[in-house]
């Protein structure tokens, strides 16, 4: 017997239970059997309860979903009163005992409700599209951030790199599993089955993480382009390939698309881990290899020079190179090979600054800057014109960034990154900053 049929006749001896239990009264809502499943200690009864929390759950509408999350937070939360006495009694006496308590105290029952919920066999699944939808009221119910950090909690846990399978994905992959990556697809997006192909042909390998609780579910997965020395436009790697394609040895590996797929996974970190997975497994497979390298988008750029543009006081933009800059308003600017060569130098300038000097506290601004360089990649180069879709455009004036991942390097990068906040960049990329 499998371990799921295992947990599935478990259900279906709870759920015989649970009938007997209720002894033919109407449902209960939501809240109630929360509490009961909080408050059940056989396993079978408890499996059972989780079940029946789950297929509430999935039955709510919107409006539904913000009652129970803000019930999540009146009724789940940690009690202050509590916790205080817990302190003051661990502060008088500092024993192990005392600490225990505290401990106890110090996690919300929240944390136990989600824990009693995932023995569902759908449970994990279900807690990973709650904590999805629960993305939707941050921003206006504040409060609600304490029900969202205890999920994330949890979900960090149960989705470690050592739960984490790599699979590689080609031609042969099941239908539902490739029209997963077309949907998830996050970076430069698929226009169906024949963009697809080009990605999975022979000079090009794409690889994701999946979870067991997940089946068949990609939590993240990168897209590969094999090529000859480094990649500098993306258009040429998503194009139908060509007979001059054929005819070089690629040396290098470039990394042009990763796209993370599970919202209620948010702020939960695959990337670094399957990076360093698929290296040694291109390492192993393409031994002639000889670099490793990204194709990154800078999306938050354009943003950071609107801001820059409307600041009177700017010290990195002159008042005639103001005017330079407003001219990326036209449409069409980028076929304008003079207005364009006007452009390169003065935003090329702008792009290397905004990488290397802006910052979030002391890491970088742009948020794939902080991925690969925390991953102890180097600022390699910045490409002029390298993303010329409607989005590259609009997200930072069509540049695109190499981060190189030099394997001699790559701890001694991150070690730097992360203890003194510096960052690797090349000798042609720190040329830009003097520009």
């Amino acid at each position: 017997m499998t371990f799921n049929s295992w947990m599935n006749s478990i259900a279906d001896a709870g759920r015989d239970l649970l009938g007997r239990y209720k002894g033919g009264r109407d449902e209960k809502d939501i809240n109630a059997l929360c509490a009961d499943l909080c408050s059940n200690k056989g396993e079978a009864m408890g499996t059972a309860l989780a079940c029946a929390v789950v297929n509430a759950y999935h039955l709510m509408d919107e409006s539904a979903q913000l009652t129970f999350f803000q019930f999540l937070v009146s009724d789940y939360s940690v009690s202050q009163s509590a916790l205080i006495d817990c302190a003051e009694v661990y502060k008088a006496e500092p024993s192990q005992a005392n600490l225990e308590a505290l401990k106890k105290a110090v996690e919300s029952p929240r944390q136990a409700l989600f824990r009693r919920i995932n023995m569902s066999p759908t449970g994990t699944p279900t807690l990973v599209a709650m904590r999805a939808d629960l993305q939707n009221y941050l921003k206006e119910y504040e409060e609600l951030r304490a029900v969202d950090s205890d999920l994330k909690q949890l979900l960090e846990t149960w989705f470690n790199r050592g739960f984490l399978k790599i699979r590689t994905i080609n031609w042969q992959t099941p239908a539902h599993i490739l029209e997963k990556l077309i949907a998830y697809e996050a970076v430069h997006a698929m226009n169906g089955w024949e963009d697809l192909r080009r990605r999975l042909e022979d000079d090009r390998r794409c690889f994701a993480f999946f979870h067991p609780a997940l089946k068949d579910e990609p939590l993240i997965f990168v897209e590969v382009a094999l090529t000859t020395g480094l990649a500098t436009k993306v258009q040429p790697l998503l194009a139908a390939r060509t007979k001059t394609d054929l005819k070089h040895a690629e040396d290098t590996a470039i990394f042009y698309s990763i796209s993370n797929c599970q919202a209620g996974l948010k702020g939960i970190t695959f990337g670094n881990f399957l990076i360093k997975q698929v290296v040694m497994e291109l390492r192993e497979e393409l031994p002639h290899l000889t670099q490793f390298s990204t194709l990154s988008p800078i999306p938050t750029f354009g943003r950071w020079l609107m801001k820059e543009l409307e600041n009177s006081e700017s010290r990195l933009i002159s008042s005639e190179e103001r005017v330079v800059i407003e001219k990326i308003e036209t449409p069409d600017w980028h076929l304008d090979a003079n207005l364009s060569d006007s452009l390169k130098q003065l935003m090329m300038r702008l792009g290397a600054h905004y990488l290397h000097n802006e910052k979030r506290g002391v890491a970088p601004l742009d948020p794939v800057a902080r991925f690969h360089l925390g991953n102890g990649a180097c600022l390699e180069q910045l490409n002029w014109m390298g993303d010329v879709s409607t989005n590259g455009l609009a997200q930072s004036s069509g540049m695109l960034v190499n981060y190189l991942y030099k394997l001699n390097s790559v701890e001694e990068n991150h070690e730097a990154y992360v203890n003194d906040n510096i960052v690797a960049r090349s000798k042609s990329f720190a040329a830009l900053l003097s520009v």
